[in-house]
């Protein structure tokens, strides 16, 4: 993304062997952290679910599709009941988007991540 003058990182919830492994398995070009201790979700108010909310009737069919297109699941951290959410920051302390998972299965697309870069 460097060709769009950002940067990009993600923040997982595994450990760092986990974060290394997913890195490494899918050639990953940017920084991979851990927030193993959900310092980063607090901060961002990014939710935690119930643990039945984990199978979300939407999860199943994405993680079917997903695994059809050659993705694979890794092996969760601690905080398996963690959301996910994406964030475009900057410059400095902009914020130019976010996205909040709604369920496991929910991501935000692509094209309005690209749009917010600019």
């Amino acid at each position: 993304m460097t060709d769009r003058g950002a940067d990009l990182a993600v923040v997982g919830t595994g450990d760092l062997r986990h974060a290394k492994s997913f890195a490494e398995d899918e050639d990953v070009p940017f920084p991979v952290l851990v927030d193993d201790q959900g310092e980063a979700a607090t901060a961002a108010a990014v939710r935690s679910v119930g643990f039945l909310e984990l199978f979300h009737p939407q999860s199943w069919a994405a993680t079917r599709r997903a695994w059809r297109e050659g993705y694979r699941l890794y092996r969760p951290g601690k905080r398996t009941t963690q959301l996910g959410a994406t964030f475009v920051l900057g410059p400095g302390a902009t914020l130019r988007y976010e996205h909040y998972d709604k369920h496991p299965a929910d991501h935000a697309p692509m094209e309005e991540i690209l749009a917010a870069l600019g």
